[in-house]
């Protein structure tokens, strides 16, 4: 299912590219990794050169930069057997980039240019980096859900509202390049462990950012994808319980690994997280829009 939705802002619209309000577990998904999945050059060699000449900007102004390897979103498929949970599944499609082309085109002034006229969003974001980011609706014990809001020094949305996220990564599962899984049984296992990584990156994400164990969190449930409209960044969100209370989230806040990532973790109400949308991501908003369904579905079920 695909569906856009916008308030009169660009940069705050956002499209689901897939929903599952039900939430699927770790077993319930798969994973391609492969080079079929990486972005195609554009044929504007103007355009391609930009990369580059941008990449090269942004290092002169910050020598911090790394230009690490990100999963590149290609797409899914979707599989039903007999409408039960244990047979409908989702494959995610995966391919290789790197921050240097995730800056030099979904973040490219020009980003727009990268863009191919087409409904089928792999199709339109085939020249784009598109790498694959992830989030996280964290409901605590006494039902409030997590929110951070991002510093003042981040590149992106400076001062937002966010759920706790980042990106899956490549390097935790031993991947620099698609000469890793040549084989047939490479293939498989190379699959195995980038499925792995989807899940585990999440709690990773959750633990280092808000400061909670591991241990206090439940399995992650995948609920979708969400793509941003501005500059065509797609996220994958999960729902996961916590089983702290809200005060005890916020003492370990202030001990957070990538706490310097956020200067505030707030605990609130699905309402209240309705009013600080508007201070959101694209993508964040369609994670908040994603969990709203899966809230809506356990009612009716």
């Amino acid at each position: 299912m695909e569906k856009e939705v916008g308030n009169g802002c660009s940069s705050l619209a956002y499209k689901l590219l897939f929903s599952c309000p039900f939430g699927l577990s770790q077993p319930q998904l798969s994973a391609v990794f492969d080079e079929s999945y990486d972005r195609i050059p554009h044929s504007d060699s103007n355009l391609e050169n930009s990369i580059s000449q941008i990449w090269d900007q942004r290092v002169q102004k910050n020598g911090s930069l790394f230009n690490g390897k990100k999963f590149r979103y290609g797409g899914y498929s979707q599989k039903s057997g007999d409408g039960s949970k244990k047979e409908s599944y989702v494959c995610l499609h995966l391919g290789l980039t790197d921050y240097k082309t995730f800056v030099g085109t979904n973040l490219n002034p020009s980003w727009e240019k990268f863009l191919v006229a087409s409904e089928d969003d792999p199709t339109q974001c085939q020249h784009t980096s598109s790498p694959l980011g992830n989030g996280a609706i964290v409901e605590t014990s006494d039902q409030k859900i997590v929110l951070l809001q991002r510093s003042d020094n981040v590149g992106e949305f400076p001062g937002h509202f966010v759920f706790p996220g980042g990106h899956p990564e490549p390097q935790e599962v031993g991947i620099e390049t698609h000469e890793y899984c040549k084989g047939s049984k490479d293939s498989e296992l190379v699959n195995k462990k980038v499925l792995q990584e989807m899940f585990e990156s999440i709690i990773r994400e959750v633990v280092e950012e808000i400061g909670v164990p591991a241990t206090s969190l439940s399995d992650p449930l995948f609920i979708g994808i969400s793509r941003r409209v501005l500059n065509v960044r797609p996220a994958i969100f999960f729902f996961i319980k916590c089983s702290l209370e809200s005060k005890e989230i916020h003492q370990l806040y202030s001990k957070a690994q990538d706490g310097y990532e956020s200067t505030q973790l707030y605990t609130v109400s699905m309402i209240e997280v309705e009013h600080m949308t508007l201070k959101m991501p694209g993508c964040h908003q369609g994670g908040f829009a994603l969990y709203k369904l899966m809230v809506e579905a356990l009612k009716k079920n």
